[in-house]
C-alpha cells in the first residue's frame, strides 16, 4: 500500500502507484485466463481498465483507514496492503485466502489488520456499514476515515441515499468513490439517471460532489485527498465521482447482447497503465513489469497448489 505520510516525492508516488496497476492489470488477466481455460467456481467481475481510479484513491488513505470495496476487480484490497496469494486463495476458493475459502468463486476478501472490511450480504449494503464505522470513528475520537466504493447501478439504492443523508447530517469521516463505468449491469447511465453525474447528487446533502478523471490516477489521488483531509477535521462527507470505463462484462464471459460498443481485444481506450507509464522513466518502467508479472505468476500458483476448503468451513466464525 501507499502511505502518504511517508514523505515520498511526486515522481516516487507514481511508480508507486503505477507498479501497484501494472501487479492488479497482470492479476486481472491471470485470473481471465483461469476463467478462460480452466472454469471458475462462481462469478468473477473483472476490473480491468478501472484499476487506476482503485489505486490512486486507496492511496490517500492511511494505513488505519477503513475501506469497504466494490465487487468490481481485486485493486482496493491490493493497494490497501492485502496480499495477492491470499486474494487468489479468496476466489479459488483455498485455506490459504483471507476468508480460508469460505467466499470462492466471487469476491469476499476480509483482512481486519489492513482494515479492509469485507462486503455485505447485496449491493449497496456498504454504505450503511461504511457510515457506521465513520460514526464508531467519530464517536471514538479515533482520527479514522471510512471509503466506500461503489458502482453507478449501486448509487440508485436506498441504502445510499440513508447513509449519505445521515452521514451529512452528523459530519461523519466518510469518503464515497463512485466508480461510474457507464452500466449498470446492462443498464447504460444514461437510461438510468436523471442526471448526467453521480456527483451532482451531492448538493442535495449538503456535501461536495466532485468528477474526476477516473483513468488518470494521480488525479483521482489529488481529490480524494483532499477529501479524506477534509472528513479528518471534522468537515463531514464527500461523494467522488470518478468517470471510467467498464472493458469486459458484467462478468467474465458474458456476452454482452444488450451492448453494442465493445471493446475489441484487449483495446483499453485512455488506458490508466499507459498514462502512468508516461510518468515512469523507461528503464524503470522495465524492471517494475517483469518483477509485477513474476509476483502475480508466483502468487497465483500458490494459491493453486493450496488445499481447498472442506465443508466444514461454513461452521467456522458463527454465533451459534
Amino acid at each position: 500500500m501507499v502511505d502518504m505520510r511517508t514523505g515520498l516525492s511526486r515522481e516516487q508516488l507514481q511508480q508507486e502507484i503505477y507498479r501497484q496497476v501494472v501487479t492488479i492489470r497482470f492479476a486481472e488477466l491471470r485470473i481471465r485466463s483461469h476463467v478462460e481455460e480452466v472454469g471458475f467456481g462462481g462469478f468473477w467481475h473483472p476490473g480491468i481498465g478501472q484499476e487506476g481510479l482503485q489505486v490512486g484513491a486507496v492511496a490517500a488513505m492511511g494505513p488505519d483507514d477503513y475501506l469497504y470495496y466494490a465487487h468490481r476487480g481485486l485493486g482496493y484490497a491490493f493497494a490497501k496492503g492485502m496480499a495477492l496469494e491470499a486474494l487468489f486463495g479468496d476466489l479459488l476458493g483455498r485455506v490459504t485466502g483471507s476468508t480460508r475459502g469460505k467466499g470462492g468463486g466471487t469476491v469476499h476478501f476480509a483482512d481486519a489488520d489492513k482494515h479492509v472490511m469485507g462486503q455485505g450480504g447485496t449491493l449497496g449494503s456498504s454504505f450503511v456499514m461504511g457510515a457506521g464505522t465513520a460514526a464508531a470513528s467519530q464517536l471514538l475520537g479515533d482520527g479514522r476515515v471510512t471509503m466506500v466504493f461503489f458502482g453507478d447501478g449501486a448509487a440508485g439504492r436506498g441504502t445510499w441515499h440513508e447513509a449519505a443523508l445521515q452521514a451529512a447530517v452528523w459530519k461523519l469521516p466518510v469518503v464515497w468513490v463512485c466508480e461510474n463505468n457507464g452500466w449498470a449491469l446492462s443498464a447504460r447511465f444514461e437510461d438510468q439517471s436523471p442526471t448526467d453525474h453521480i456527483a451532482d447528487r451531492a448538493s442535495a446533502y449538503g456535501m461536495p460532489g466532485v468528477v474526476v478523471d477516473g483513468q488518470d490516477a494521480m488525479a483521482v489521488l489529488d481529490v480524494t485527498s483532499e477529501a479524506v483531509e477534509r472528513a479528518r477535521r471534522g468537515e463531514g462527507p464527500t461523494l467522488i465521482e470518478a468517470k471510467t470505463l467498464r472493458i469486459r462484462g458484467h462478468y467474465e464471459g458474458d456476452r454482452q447482447p444488450y451492448r453494442s460498443d465493445q471493446v475489441k481485444g484487449d483495446e483499453i481506450p485512455n488506458d490508466p497503465v499507459h498514462r502512468l507509464g508516461e510518468g515512469v522513466p523507461g528503464d524503470v518502467r522495465h524492471v517494475i513489469d517483469a518483477e509485477s508479472k513474476r509476483v502475480v505468476d508466483e502468487a497465483f500458483e500458490a494459491a493453486l497448489a493450496a488445499p481447498r476448503a472442506d465443508s466444514s468451513v461454513i461452521f467456522e466464525d458463527v454465533w451459534a
